[in-house]
C-alpha cells in the first residue's frame, strides 16, 4: 500500500525519487503578431490524447477595459480538467486600437483558426471543435461558426475557416440587430456602430456581414443556454435567435437555467455550471 502511495505522489528513476514536473496551468501564445492583444491562453488535459478542443471567447460589451479572458480563465480551467483542452483568446475591442470594425471580427478569425497551428505541436483533435462564448463573445462564437457563408467581397472573409462542431452560446444575442434600439444598447451609445463600422442605415452589409441571425443557416449545432434571472441579455433575445435558427433549419437547443443570472455561466461551481459542461462534453463527444 505504501509503494502505491509513494507512486501517485513521486516518480521513480533508477534509485533516485523526484517530484513530478509542475503541472503548466496555461501556456500564453500569440496567434499574430499586430498588435500585443492578439494571444490566448492554451490549456491540455494531463495523458496523451488527442484531446477535444474548446475555444473560448469572453464578453464584455466588445469594449476595451470591461473585461478580458481573465474573466473565462475558470471555465477554461475546469474544462480542460473535464478532459477538454482549451484555447481561452483575447482579442482587440472596441477603444482598442485596431478594434471595431473589421479589426474585432479578423482576430476573433484568426484567433480560432489558429487551432490548426496549435495542432501542429499539442494533442488536438481537430475533428472535435467546439466555440463557447460568454456575452457578447457568445455573439462572436456564434459568427465565427458563419464565417464560410460571408461573401468573397467581405472584409471579414477569409480562405478556408475553421468549421467548428458545434457553439456553446452563454447568455449572448444572436442578432445585433435585437440590440439596435433608440438610446443605444445595453453596452452604451455608439458601441454597436463602432464594432460595425457604422449604423444600420449607412452599412447594412456589415450589420449582415456581422451578426449571426443574418447568416443562417450556420449548418452546425448549437447550444444557446442562459439564466432566468439575466438581466444583461434577457431570455427573450435568446429565444428570438433560436426560433429564426429553427426556422433554418439548424439544430437549436436551448438551456433556460432557473435562477441563474449573467456570470453565473461562467463560474464552475455555480448552480449553472453543470448544463454548461454537460453541453459542451456533449458537442465534441466526450464524456465526464
Amino acid at each position: 500500500m505504501r509503494r502505491f502511495a509513494a507512486a501517485a505522489l513521486f516518480l521513480v528513476t533508477g534509485c533516485a525519487v523526484v517530484p513530478p514536473p509542475p503541472r503548466i496551468e496555461a501556456q500564453r501564445i500569440p496567434y499574430a503578431d499586430v498588435d500585443p492583444l492578439q494571444f490566448g491562453e492554451l490549456r491540455v488535459p494531463a495523458g496523451e490524447g488527442p484531446f477535444p478542443l474548446a475555444i473560448v471567447i469572453h464578453g464584455g460589451c466588445w469594449r476595451a477595459n470591461v473585461v478580458s479572458l481573465r474573466s473565462t480563465a475558470r471555465l477554461a480551467s475546469a474544462l480542460r480538467d473535464a478532459g477538454v483542452a482549451t484555447w481561452n483568446i483575447e482579442y482587440r475591442r472596441v477603444g482598442d486600437a485596431g478594434g471595431g470594425w473589421p479589426g474585432t471580427f479578423r482576430d476573433v478569425a484568426a484567433a480560432t483558426d489558429f487551432a490548426r497551428t496549435l495542432a501542429r505541436t499539442h494533442a488536438l483533435d481537430l475533428s472535435r471543435v467546439v466555440v463557447v462564448g460568454h456575452s457578447a463573445g457568445a455573439h462572436l462564437a456564434l459568427w465565427s461558426a458563419a464565417r464560410a457563408r460571408l461573401p468573397s467581397e467581405s472584409d471579414l472573409h477569409s480562405e478556408s475557416p475553421l468549421r467548428p462542431s458545434g457553439v456553446v452560446a452563454l447568455a449572448g444575442p444572436g442578432d445585433l440587430r435585437s440590440l439596435d434600439v433608440p438610446g443605444g444598447s445595453i453596452c452604451g451609445r455608439g458601441t454597436l456602430e463602432t464594432l460595425l463600422g457604422g449604423t444600420l442605415a449607412a452599412v447594412p452589409e456589415h450589420w449582415a456581414q456581422g451578426s449571426p441571425a443574418a447568416l443562417l443557416p450556420l449548418g452546425v449545432p448549437q447550444t444557446l443556454i442562459v439564466g432566468t434571472r439575466d438581466r444583461v441579455i434577457p431570455s427573450r433575445i435568446v429565444e428570438a435567435y433560436e426560433r429564426a435558427a429553427l426556422a433554418a433549419g439548424d439544430r437549436v437547443k436551448l438551456v433556460e437555467v432557473t435562477g441563474a443570472d449573467h456570470m453565473q455561466l461562467v463560474e464552475p461551481g455555480s448552480q449553472a455550471w453543470p448544463a454548461v459542461l454537460e453541453n459542451v462534453l456533449a458537442l465534441v463527444g466526450a464524456s465526464h
